[in-house]
């Protein structure tokens, strides 16, 4: 059945959990937080499911107010942010190598370029059988939890960078439990702000293009994710989108499984210490950078996709430049 948790700002500064696939929203009792909640379900050795199910219902929350007021939290959180790890996988999408490959070819000088080698080994391997190990994807590291964006705030652009611009995604949610053994809460709609001008210059600087703030939508989704995920990415300027276009994600229209993505996540021991908590973003194949767009400040990007009731939307903010220099002991 369809779950989804909220996770929202009491006027006290406390947080609590909502569920917010009920026809009338209400707070999950006992629990401030979705990773406390989590926490317990595991040691009940119950599904997030079956747990919350069993919990009395708590009183009712208006979840659209609570948004426009900007009381909604990312759907996950750590007590300590060095605790929670961004990361991501790329050239996961069908059709996802047309606009990587497009900003590299020109370097390549005609010849296939490593994402399209990328693309290839993901579409031939991606989607192993039952018990059988797949191609590894592109991997990528973002950050720790203080470059978590929540939904309706800003996502910051630091002042060297060259772009700023979105890449609606899927995200995969997971709270690493006693013995290392790994526990996905669920999925949340996400927008993995990139620098693509930083990347286009040379393939190499990818990693540096990803080292930015990310966003979750507002809701978690519990259980398994949709085979055929539809919906929309926009880009406001002064109150009208200057691009929009479909965006597609789950398994049917990507060229690896989940699976193969978390194994390749996973497999390494230091990703599964006892307490942290994993955003793992499972790239895209829709970037208004590829149509000619060009964000700047101000621009709200927004993402909504079923069976997401709340759509995920953020602002553009440059930030002022802050000079860094190295002190010797």
């Amino acid at each position: 059945m369809a779950l989804r948790l909220v996770q929202i700002r009491l006027e006290n500064g406390d947080t609590a959990v909502v569920r917010s696939d009920d026809p009338q929203p209400y707070r999950v009792p006992r629990y401030t937080s979705v990773l406390t909640l989590a926490a317990a379900a595991i040691k009940a050795k119950q599904t997030l499911v079956s747990f919350v199910e069993a919990l009395p219902r708590g009183e009712t929350v208006d979840i659209a107010a609570a948004l426009a007021d900007g009381r909604i939290a990312a759907p996950i959180s750590h007590p300590d942010p060095a605790h929670l790890h961004l990361t991501g996988t790329g050239l996961t999408h069908l059709g996802s190598a047309d606009a990587r490959d497009k900003m590299h070819k020109e370097a390549a000088a005609g010849a296939v370029t490593d994402s399209v080698r990328m693309f290839l080994l993901g579409t031939e391997g991606g989607k192993p059988a039952e018990g059988a190990t797949g191609v590894q994807p592109e991997w990528f590291y973002k950050g720790d939890g203080l470059m978590l964006v929540d939904p309706g705030a800003d996502l910051p652009s630091p002042s060297f960078a060259l772009d700023g611009s979105e890449e609606p995604e899927i995200a995969g949610v997971y709270l690493i439990g006693e013995g290392g053994r790994v526990h996905r809460i669920g999925f949340a709609l996400a927008n993995e702000f990139s620098d693509h001008v930083t990347e286009q210059q040379n393939y190499l600087y990818l990693a540096h293009s990803k080292l930015r703030s990310a966003s979750l939508g507002p809701e978690l989704l519990v259980g398994e994710l949709p085979h055929d995920i539809r919906g929309t990415s926009s880009v406001v300027r002064d109150g009208e989108a200057i691009w929009q276009a479909p965006f597609l994600s789950g398994e049917q229209n990507m060229s690896h499984s989940i699976a193969n993505l978390e194994h390749h996540h996973f497999k390494y021991a230091q990703f599964r210490r006892p307490g942290d908590v994993h955003v793992h973003f499972f790239g895209t194949a829709t970037l208004s950078f590829a149509a000619g767009v060009r964000c700047r400040e101000g621009d709200r990007f927004r993402i909504e996709a079923a069976p997401f009731g709340l759509p995920l939307e953020n602002p553009l903010r440059k930030m002022p430049e802050n000079p860094v220099s190295v002190q010797p002991l």
